[in-house]
């Protein structure tokens, strides 16, 4: 039987797989397992481990045995300093070699590695840090600015004689971790609002992560892999970082405001063949119309975090030369459904999510749990502990075994009856000429319940009305579906994750109060 990382047909991958066999992956056990020795130390031999590209155009390198030394040499400081296995060690960097040192050091010596956002401003890092109390802040911004508003926090600079310090340390670590020993607190991309979620991940987290890694992302041994995600959210740190590092594979980041002309110099010199990337990273490229000034030797493109319009998946097909993949899943159960980026005898089907990842059981069900029939639009739900487990997500299965996602459950927008699809409406109104970017939310109406809203980003903010719009949507879709009311905008606002924003969009619209909803 073929490994896992072999296993490159459909047939192939799921005659092989096997929840135990995840664990052939790696060095460690269900006992005794490191995360920073999965992803660094045992792969020494192996070259390059991280390239980055930077906001303005310079790039560095770094291998995984210098990453190896510098982070076993952190750790010993660390430890000198007092931290202690189980304490938090909060590191708001952008990627470079101070970030993955830091992270990895923290992890090698038994703390718990907490990414923070560099954009964080002192309200969204004042609640994170209130909320996980870390015993350091490791970080490049103004540290007497957060001593005077964190004054019990022990905050630390990577400057010039943190690592003059760094060298009076051994390169090498001796890690003593169990798989069920914390490792890493990721937040999600809340609002300052309300305390965003931290999800607690153990060791063992990268065993289960292969599942995105290997049939999500299509990753294998010997690609080249690209994921511009900051590394401070889920997606950049744990598909981006942690599991290409732990499969030996060389990755590359990006650091500092985001621009989209940067993705293709990353591509072109760095020769990627595997990139991974929110839709609205893809969306940016197309909109820059600079593809053909680069070389670019893509095999494999992959997203997730929100549907991808249909004029953008066209764009990666045509300029950058790979198939768009989608993966999809829940912070709760992790990735459920994929496309196999890759897998020469799989076909991927334009709009779908995919199919089921190996080893998991996905239906579509009623709002009583009870299985829908194929082409019956319904909850997307996974076979967990005996019973089906909603992912909050609507969708609906075809006959060949294909998920298609149906917008969440909370943003279906029923009007006068009318059961619409927010995805197919923006994916129409993409393919206008003259809009860059839409989005469309359901907004209260005394007479339809709701109505469909809009927020449009145009090319020529003087060149559409809202009436041109309208009559475009009508022509397109069914005479109910379209944006009954419009707002032009500059642009759309996105999470740090990089998705759009849409909570943010509905907090716009006023709400009906007490009374006028009773």
């Amino acid at each position: 039987m073929k490994k896992l990382t072999e296993a490159n047909q459909y047939t192939e991958i799921l005659d092989s797989f096997a929840w135990p066999r995840l664990w052939e992956l790696f060095d460690g056990g269900k006992s005794d397992l490191n995360l920073a020795h999965e992803c660094i130390d045992r792969h020494t031999g192996r070259g390059e481990a991280v390239s980055i590209m930077f906001a303005d155009g310079h790039s560095e390198h770094y291998t995984f045995a210098e990453i190896a030394v510098t982070s076993s040499q952190v750790a010993h400081w660390f430890v000198s300093q007092g931290v202690r296995k189980g304490d938090r060690i909060a590191i708001m960097l952008e990627p470079g070699i101070a970030f993955y040192a830091a992270m990895f050091g923290a992890i090698k010596c038994g703390a718990i590695a907490v990414p923070m956002f560099t954009l964080f401003g002192p309200d969204a890092l004042a609640l994170r840090i209130n909320d996980c109390h870390p015993v350091m802040l490791v970080t490049e911004k103004d540290t007497e600015q957060l001593a005077a508003d964190f004054p019990e926090l022990k905050i630390v600079s990577p400057d010039h004689h943190f690592w003059q310090t760094m060298r009076d340390y051994p390169g090498h670590y001796t890690v003593n971790t169990k798989a069920d020993d914390l490792a890493v607190f990721q937040y999600t991309s809340g609002t300052t609002r309300a305390l965003p979620e931290a999800v607690k991940h153990t060791h063992r987290a990268i065993v289960t992560l292969m599942i995105a890694a290997l049939y999500g992302v299509g990753l294998r041994p010997g690609d080249r892999y690209f994921c511009p995600s900051s590394p401070a959210w889920g997606h950049g740190l744990w598909h981006g970082t942690f599991a290409p590092l732990a499969l030996g594979i060389h990755i590359a980041s990006y650091a500092g405001p985001f621009k989209a002309e940067r993705m293709f110099q990353a591509l072109d010199e760095f020769n990627i063949d595997n990139m991974a990337a929110a839709p609205t990273v893809y969306r940016m490229m197309k909109n820059t119309g600079s593809a053909k000034q680069y070389s670019i030797s893509l095999k494999k493109a992959s997203f997730t975090g929100e549907p991808m319009d249909s004029g953008t998946a066209e764009f990666i097909r045509t300029d950058l030369g790979a198939e768009p993949c989608s993966m999809y899943g829940s912070t709760e159960v992790g990735v459920i459904i994929v496309n196999y980026p890759g897998v020469s005898d799989y076909v991927v089907r334009p709009g779908a999510l995919g199919k089921a990842a190996p080893g998991w059981i996905v239906a579509i069900v009623d709002d009583k749990g009870n299985r829908l029939p194929l082409g019956e639009t319904g909850e997307i739900a996974v076979k967990k502990k005996g019973g089906w487990f909603c992912v909050k997500d609507r969708g609906y299965q075809d006959e060949d075994g294909y998920f298609f996602h149906g917008g969440r459950s909370d943003d279906v927008i029923i009007s006068a009856g009318w059961t619409m699809s927010a995805i197919e409406i923006e994916d129409t109104l993409m393919k206008h000429d003259n809009v860059v970017e839409a989005v469309v939310i359901g907004v209260p109406d005394d007479t339809r319940g709701q109505v469909v809203k809009a927020f449009i980003v145009c090319r020529d903010p003087h060149a559409t009305a809202e009436t041109d719009i309208q009559q475009y949507m009508k022509s397109q879709l069914s005479a109910h579906e379209y944006p009954r009311i419009i707002e032009f905008v500059t642009s759309l606002p996105k999470t740090p994750a990089g998705k759009i924003n849409r909570k943010a969009l509905k907090e716009r619209v006023p709400q009906p109060t007490t009374e006028e909803a009773s």
